[in-house]
């Protein structure tokens, strides 16, 4: 039998990584797998999606004994989702009998880019939310639900939101938007019209206005006004998140590490950077702000190696080969899943 392994998990919106290391540090086996939150597809579908990958890492790290796993899912937000995820992967075969931790994918995300044990994480992807830990260890969070707890922001919002200024731009109601043209364009369809009769039939999956965020930014880019207003008005999202966290914490009177993650982030477009990067300085003038370059698995790999009371060296072999394998870091909205048409 091969030596025991522990496995980590990072379970986003649109695909979900797996990875076997070694107690030594090595990366011995790695899947990757669709989206696995519960939020988006449902407890039961998450869950099958996270035994069937695991059961393919431990078999290719050559049916591995399995030590200790972390699983780090987007979606788990609220105590009763917490407590329903635990006892659903306790329950699945893959995990067997070993210790594993739940969490919320923001921990590993903040364990990738940050060593201040006064951090905020703030993710803006699919959607938008943020953790903050003070090095007493005390921490806030979010719902993280939307609309009905106060969120906005993320392709969620940014998308539809193209297509709200690129329909009223064609009718009348708002001021002319690039938009009309780019969002048409983007589905492969001659007008808005038709792109709103697709979805409204159902032609065109409405998860597919998601992947209309990197056209907003373009139209911004060109000077659109409606694209520009959004874009300040996620930026400024942004930064009332993670001030209001801080300040919860006290942080902003400390030098926090602020470490931003996410899709939208992650493509590191200046007009949206900038204005985040000077808002939360103004908040807390000794922060560092840091926009995080290696894939939030990290941190989920480094989590558990942590609980299995891992030595610095092991944590190093680990990180190198983690970062060798997911050398082209986190995939932003350019290499996103086309648009349905």
């Amino acid at each position: 039998m091969s030596a025991p392994v522990i496995v980590a998990v990072d379970g986003g919106g649109s695909k979900t990584d797996v990875v076997a290391v070694g107690l030594d540090g090595s990366l011995r086996a790695h899947v990757r797998g669709p989206g696995s939150q519960p939020q988006v597809i449902g407890l039961e579908p998450a869950l099958a999606i996270l035994d069937r990958l695991v059961g393919e890492v431990l078999a290719a790290a050559g049916d591995a004994p399995l030590a200790r796993a972390g699983v780090y899912l987007a979606g788990l937000d609220l105590p009763a989702e917490y407590a329903a995820a635990r006892a659903g992967i306790a329950a699945c075969p893959a995990f067997g009998d070993a210790p594993v931790e739940v969490e919320n994918d923001l921990f590993a995300l903040l364990r990738s880019g940050a060593a201040n044990p006064d951090a905020v994480a703030l993710v803006c992807g699919t959607g938008i939310n943020a953790i903050a830990r003070r090095s007493d260890g005390a921490t806030v969070r979010y719902p993280s639900l939307g609309t009905i707890s106060g969120d906005w922001g993320g392709g969620g919002d940014l998308g539809p939101q193209a297509l709200w200024h690129a329909a009223r731009s064609a009718d009348g109601r708002g001021p002319k938007s690039l938009l009309e043209e780019l969002v048409a364009e983007a589905f492969g369809l001659p007008d808005i019209a038709a792109v709103i009769e697709g979805l409204h039939f159902g032609r065109i999956p409405e998860r597919s206005l998601v992947h209309l965020t990197p056209v907003l930014f373009e139209a911004a880019h060109r000077g659109d006004a409606p694209a520009l207003g959004e874009v300040r008005r996620q930026a400024e999202e942004i930064v009332v998140m993670a001030a209001a966290a801080m300040r919860r914490l006290g942080l902003e009177q400390l030098a926090p590490q602020v470490v931003l993650g996410g899709g939208v982030l992650a493509a590191a477009d200046p007009l949206l950077l900038d204005p985040v990067r000077e808002g939360l300085l103004a908040v807390a003038p000794r922060a560092t702000v840091d926009l995080v370059h290696v894939p939030p698995i990290l941190g989920a790999v480094l989590l558990v190696l942590e609980a299995a009371d891992a030595e610095q060296a092991v944590l190093d072999t680990a990180r190198r080969a983690v970062l060798e394998r997911f050398a082209a870091g986190i995939t932003d909205y350019a290499d996103s899943a086309p648009l349905a048409r």
